[in-house]
């Protein structure tokens, strides 16, 4: 473990990839930049807004962009350090062919002309879905458009997914059954103008900084919060009610707060019968979950069940938010569904300071799950085995039905149709599965049995290094285009400066595939503004409509909220005004929820909850912040999270180095030792590849609608390894780092 004295060379032997760390004083301070470009964060789902600094072509620095309406120049460290990527010596600078010896380069024709001989070759011999796409969240709107046509238009296959596969999709597929539509019901300023905040398996304070300022400033206001998590989160230090729930249980305590609702009259009962259908269902079944039957499995004693009902009946408005805590489930959706109907039966949905919300995860989670290169839907968020969408979509495309694929296989199904020989060909694109798939080990496998597989990507991640061909691609900075935020507010990236080397815009690198594939017509593009057009005509009439969003108008306004159905429309900052949801008949949907018990229960072997999560400091798979050197001193190695009263059991103290074990694989880890987790859960971030990898401990189980992992609840027992004189989880503050610290 790296000390005080550390050097930055020693630190880089230690923990793998190059790191980038500014000189003292910042680069920004060394002169006059050339330019300020005013643009995105690259990161989570909020997508706040900044200047990036640009000095003889290179980003060297960023400043706040105050103007901007959603974050108002206040950043999260990733945020501010961002842009230390950009020159970063890892980047990736050319094609590269995998040889006897390792990675060689390979003029682009060249590699480009591979790619399509060799996945023409396999679909030959093994038919057109023998090969499969796998596609990024973070990518903007126009990437993950061409993706998808890409995909079912060139390469003629129906297996296309992402990564937001792992992150947003048991959310989306809850929304379009309760409401008919995927997206937050309500801008984020309605969050501030609440009178009690629900935070349900969300930790705001690390994973979504931003958003807590919103909570702050409904706190200023009297409102009231209450958080239901694992873990004494920083936003759950600061609540007037805590639920420290059980990992894996969280639908039966949400049917137990709304039978407690029911009981106390907090029904809506004008609401449910205008608004609403299947109410007279789900009132039978939570008839069963009275606080004090569930109390003992759900891990929270009846009396504080009953008070977060009490609060949320007496609060005239509400905003109900959740995230992965609740979604990483084999009953994910069943989670969701269960917290919508808390808020439909209660009416508190549609009104200014009084709806619901998920928090998106990735920097363009919204946008990337709209745009058509999900494994069952098209452009506009149109279902892919809906005919009437089918038609309207190859009509646009001019092409026949029948050349648009079926519905394809999820992006964990991918992997294991790897692991199996199904798949045989793989191009994927800003996905490091390597690290954020469950059962790591057997990813791994799935990689090496691949005929040919080709990464796209800006930094060789572990995933990458499986690849038989690498194609350099471009950071957000370098390009053009549009993302989609946690608001459902879309909003324009621009170009800062020009990807470095031979590496390309990912957009020419679609289009310049598609035509050695044979389908040059449908991508002949000038530019991300002309995908932005057509993705704009794909979408009109669907229920992601972007088709009176232009470039201009979005610089206008800052940013416009969907549906935006012509260019004379404003946008649609909050939904079901008036109480009309998106389905044909106008009416939400209430679903009777049963609970489930998780895919994987504790036993005498593996006795402990082991759930996973991020840390403030990092991002997902850690590809890019785990080369930002200040982030990577803040938490330069991953921890195991334990109680003091099972730290004691098992005899560990605070940073001790500490066996995890599953059933699928082993960590050996610093142990942490906070009064902040429940005492039957262990916690460890998920940032970290090889043999520091928390995916190297959890399960390939998957719900059976939005095929999402569990990583929230697998079986693990800890084992003492040795005593360490004091805590080593987080490294201290060394001279390079702090040296660019104000």
């Amino acid at each position: 473990m790296a000390t005080l004295s550390a050097t930055v060379d020693e630190l880089i032997e230690a923990y793998g990839p190059h790191l980038s760390f500014e000189p003292p004083g910042g680069f920004a301070n060394r002169g006059a930049v050339d330019r300020r470009v005013e643009t995105h964060c690259c990161f989570c789902g909020q997508q706040c807004g900044v200047k990036l600094l640009v000095k003889d072509e290179k980003v060297v620095g960023v400043e706040p962009w105050e103007e901007f309406p959603f974050n108002r120049g206040k950043l999260c460290p990733k945020g501010v350090k961002r842009y230390l990527q950009n020159n970063h010596r890892d980047r990736l600078l050319h094609p590269l062919v995998r040889t006897g010896r390792g990675f060689a380069r390979i003029p682009w024709d060249e590699a480009l002309d591979l790619v399509a001989e060799r996945f023409e070759r396999l679909q030959r011999a093994h038919g057109r879905d023998s090969v499969a796409v796998l596609s990024g969240a973070s990518l903007t709107n126009e990437k993950a458009y061409l993706m998808g046509k890409f995909a079912r238009l060139a390469v003629g296959t129906r297996h296309i997914d992402y990564n937001g596969r792992l992150c947003m999709v048991a959310a989306g597929a809850a929304n379009l059954k309760a409401f008919g539509i995927d997206r937050a019901a309500n801008p984020w300023a309605d969050i501030a103008a609440t009178d009690l905040i629900l935070v349900v398996g969300a930790n705001v304070s690390e994973c979504s900084p931003i958003t807590t300022d919103y909570i702050w400033r409904a706190r200023d206001r009297g409102a009231r919060l209450i958080v239901i998590d694992p873990r004494l989160t920083p936003i759950a230090r600061t609540s007037d009610l805590y639920l420290p729930v059980r990992p894996g249980r969280d639908s039966a305590l949400m049917n137990a707060i709304l039978h407690e609702v029911v009981r106390l009259g907090g029904v809506d009962h004008e609401f449910i019968a205008q608004h609403t259908s299947g109410f007279e269902e789900l009132q039978r079944t939570i008839a069963h979950y009275a606080p004090e039957s569930v109390a003992q499995e759900v891990g929270i004693p009846a009396r504080r069940i009953v008070e977060a009902a009490q609060m949320w009946v007496q609060a005239p408005r509400t905003m109900l938010l959740h995230a992965r805590g609740i979604e990483h489930h084999t009953k994910g959706v069943e989670n969701v569904l269960s917290c919508i109907n808390l808020v439909l039966a209660t009416g508190k949905i549609g009104k200014p300071g009084c709806g619901y919300a998920t928090i998106t995860g990735q920097g363009n989670g919204q946008g990337a799950r709209e745009q058509g290169q999900r494994c069952n839907q098209l452009p506009g968020a149109r279902d892919v085995e809906n005919p009437q969408h089918r038609a309207v979509v190859a009509e646009r495309w001019g092409v026949p039905e029948s050349r648009i694929p079926a519905k394809g296989a999820s992006a964990p199904e991918i992997i294991e149709m790897s692991h199996r020989g199904e798949i045989r060909g793989l191009l994927s694109m800003c996905f490091n599965p390597l690290v954020s798939l469950p059962d790591a080990s057997f990813t791994r496998a799935a990689l090496e049995r691949l005929d040919f597989y080709v990464a796209i990507d800006f930094f060789l991640s572990e995933t990458a290094r499986h690849a038989d061909l690498v194609l350099p691609g471009s950071l957000q900075e370098e390009d053009e285009g549009t993302v989609t935020n946690v608001e459902g507010r879309v909003l324009r990236l621009r170009k800062a400066v020009e990807p470095p080397g031979e590496a390309r815009p990912d957009w020419q690198i679609i289009c310049d595939l598609a035509r050695r594939f044979g389908a040059g017509e449908h991508f002949a593009f000038s530019g991300p503004a002309a995908v932005f057009d057509e993705l704009r005509r794909l979408s009109a009439g669907a229920v992601a409509d972007y088709s009176g969003i232009t470039y201009d108008k979005i610089d206008r306004q800052m940013g416009v909220f969907w549906p935006c159905p012509d260019d004379d429309h404003p946008g649609t900052p909050r939904l079901f005004e008036g109480g009309r949801f998106a389905h044909a008949d106008g009416r939400a949907r209430f679903h009777a929820v049963e609970y489930r018990p998780p895919a994987e229960e504790v036993d005498a072997e593996y006795p402990i909850i082991l759930t996973t999560g991020r840390v403030v400091s990092q991002f997902l798979s850690g590809t890019q912040t785990r080369r930002i050197g200040p982030l990577v001193a803040h938490q330069p190695e991953p921890f195991v999270e334990m109680h003091p009263r099972l730290a004691a059991k098992l005899d560990v103290a605070d940073g001790d180095r500490v066996r995890v074990v599953s059933r699928r694989g082993v960590l050996v880890l610093t142990a942490q030792v906070v009064a902040t987790i429940r005492p039957d859960t262990v916690f460890i971030p998920y940032h970290w590849p090889g043999e520091r990898s928390a995916n190297r401990l959890t399960l390939r189980a998957y719900d059976p609608i939005a095929k999402i992992p569990e990583f929230k609840v697998s079986a693990v027992r800890i084992e003492k390894i040795a005593a360490h004189a004091g805590r080593t989880g987080a490294l201290p503050r060394f001279a390079a780092a702090e040296a660019s610290e104000p």
